[in-house]
């Protein structure tokens, strides 16, 4: 089984849009680092997240804007023989992105990220009142850099390969 760095970009697309998670990991305050999970949107290269007006994370991203945000597809164990446990793996895709969040503070611009956000999840379509909006934390992440694999992929030699990448 191998791992195989992923740079298509329809395919790295298609990993982060099949979750419903995010983790997103930055440094706290302490200088220690700090993973949540977090519900998103993703659109044009561009990461959304939102929270509450205050605490820990909000602290933390005030001094240190760095966040890494992981996306994995759920993974399946696989195996090339069935025999042999060396043979075994678990067979899925992830996605690494790094950049820095911005704060949105614009309510019109908020919205647009709240329509993003909730569009990962729906297709039905929302109004927010004003003190809803006024109230959240919309954080905005452009991509930096961006790593992806697929793992548990079967060697080309195998008997199990095939052609297109499955996660």
């Amino acid at each position: 089984m191998m791992t195989v760095t992923v740079e298509e970009r329809a395919l790295i697309d298609e990993i982060i849009l099949k979750n419903q998670l995010c983790y997103v990991g930055i440094i706290d305050t302490a200088g220690m680092p700090y993973v949540i999970p977090m519900n998103f949107g993703y659109k044009d290269d561009i990461i959304y997240l939102h929270s509450a007006q205050e605490g820990n994370s909000i602290e933390s991203l005030e001094k240190n804007p760095n966040v890494c945000i992981t996306f994995c597809t759920e993974p399946t164990l696989t195996y090339q023989n069935k025999e042999m446990a060396c043979s075994y793996r678990m067979k899925g895709g992830s996605v690494i992105c790094r950049g820095k969040v911005v704060f949105e503070e614009n309510f019109d611009e908020k919205v647009k990220a709240l329509d993003i956000i909730m569009s990962q999840y729906t297709d039905g379509h929302f109004t927010y009142s004003a003190p809803s909006v006024n109230n959240v934390r919309v954080w905005k992440i452009e991509i930096e850099s961006i790593s992806t694999k697929v793992f548990g992929v079967p060697h080309p030699n195998s008997r199990n390969y095939k052609d297109k990448l499955e996660f």
